[in-house]
């Protein structure tokens, strides 16, 4: 009953406040107002707020969000240490399968080595081609840059 008479306060309350914003020629704030206002009243009379009164002082209800709290919690856990071993156990087994497959392969042909130490005595290095003398505006500048650390 007092639930009631509480959402009806608060009811008239916002729309009074929308009354004075339209009268400001804000009409849609107004409008805004007017409905978040009806709501508490639109929630009494659809019996809402009887529920969640009665829902609020059982304690079988309490119970009842308890255990789906923990099963929420449950779910999460086991989903999260199936995320850190990297699927189910069926994937697992497939993958160990998959990795014992390659493992008895012939391993592939390296990529030819980087090393100029490692390289046949009958190649010769490349060298860097050398800069022409009329290029050498930007020396000074690549200077300060370098001079700065950038």
């Amino acid at each position: 009953m007092i639930a009631e008479t509480v959402c009806s306060a608060v009811s008239a309350a916002g729309l009074g406040i929308a009354a004075v914003t339209a009268y400001r020629k804000r009409f849609l704030a107004a409008t805004r107002i007017a409905a978040y206002s009806l709501v508490p009243v639109g929630l009494v009379m659809t019996g809402v707020v009887g529920w969640l009164a009665d829902t609020a002082f059982s304690p079988t209800a309490w119970a009842g969000f308890a255990l789906l709290g923990c099963a929420w919690l449950l779910f999460a856990t086991t989903r999260a240490v199936e995320r850190r071993r990297g699927g189910t156990r069926k994937e697992r087994r497939t993958a160990a399968r998959a990795a014992a497959q390659d493992a008895t392969t012939a391993p592939t042909a390296s990529a030819p080595s980087l090393d100029p130490a490692a390289r046949p005595a009958g190649r010769p290095t490349a060298r860097p081609a050398a800069k022409p003398r009329g290029e050498d505006d930007f020396g000074d500048i690549e200077a300060i840059l370098k001079k700065h650390g950038i």
